[in-house]
């Protein structure tokens, strides 16, 4: 059992398989390292894949203090692991709040990020839901706090945005809720606490991601409306972001289509290896329609 030490004193379990260019996945809240097994099995025949639980997620350790967690720390936490594995520069691919860690990692260090893809990326992003967001976040703390994750993780799992995946293979999302109800009551009400109820919204960051210069890969459901419209957000404000929209699609995108995430990414990947993955063509002018002249 692989753990990497924190600059704040937590210890982080995570795994590896494979060899060549690392990839650093970087879960969920609804998930953990496991939520990654179709993408470890499929990349690292050609990558080293590194996946990891996070802070207030078992195994690794369970801070108590809700001032343990933060956006900023989850940044840490992905070059806290990339240290321990001894990874210089790594392909960063997360999900919901894995994808907005390696939004800002890219941010942070572009020199140690070799690619980001931030899938299902935008949950109370949107200002008009702000207050909603932060309301039913509050909402979900207070459920694993008094229900427990086994009894709450049905429910849970049956969000707007995760019926997609329960429709189109139910045992995979059976398994998905079972292990769901493994997380830690206080890891998930303190990470909902300090990490998504405080985070920034990623449209207050639009001059920061008009600078980025790291290649990105952003990903969404047709059907996960709250990071629909912030995925295009994130299209615009990016001049090296490609956006792949999934039909009749949720928010557990790398397990509802894990077929279809596989080959888009790995297309992508291989773009970007490539040098191929540039920015925006200046001509390409969204201010234009047609061109007369």
């Amino acid at each position: 059992m692989a753990r990497a030490r924190t600059s704040d004193g937590i210890e982080l379990y995570f795994e590896e398989f494979g060899s060549g260019e690392a990839i650093v996945f970087v879960h969920e809240f609804g998930g953990n390292y496991w939520s990654w097994e179709p993408q470890i099995g499929y990349f690292s025949r050609r990558y080293r894949c590194v996946t990891f639980a996070a802070r207030g997620f078992t195994p690794s350790d369970i801070p108590e203090n809700v001032s343990h967690y933060s956006q900023a720390r989850a940044v840490d936490d992905i070059f806290d692991v990339m240290d321990a594995a001894k990874i210089e520069k790594a392909h960063l691919i997360g999900l919901s709040m894995g994808g907005f860690a390696v939004l800002h990692a890219a941010l942070r260090s572009p020199d140690r990020v070799l690619s980001a893809v931030a899938a299902g990326t935008g949950y109370g992003a949107e200002k008009e839901w702000a207050d909603y967001f932060r309301d039913v976040s509050e909402g979900v703390a207070e459920k694993f706090e008094k229900l427990g994750a086994k009894e709450f993780a049905p429910v849970y799992a049956s969000g707007p945005s995760r019926v997609q995946f329960q429709n189109k293979d139910p045992r995979g999302w059976a398994l998905f809720a079972q292990r769901l109800g493994l997380h830690s009551d206080r890891g998930a009400a303190n990470t909902m606490r300090g990490v998504q109820m405080l985070r920034p919204s990623l449209y207050d960051l639009e001059e920061e991601f008009k600078k980025l210069d790291v290649p990105v890969l952003v990903m969404t459901g047709d059907e996960d409306d709250h990071c629909l419209q912030t995925g295009i957000f994130l299209k615009k404000a990016i001049s090296r972001a490609g956006l792949a929209i999934f039909p009749k699609a949720g928010h557990t995108l790398n397990l509802e289509e894990p077929e279809l995430f596989n080959r888009i990414v790995s297309e992508y990947l291989a773009q970007v290896e490539a040098g191929k993955w540039e920015r925006r063509d200046p001509r390409a002018n969204g201010a234009q329609i047609m061109k007369t002249e």
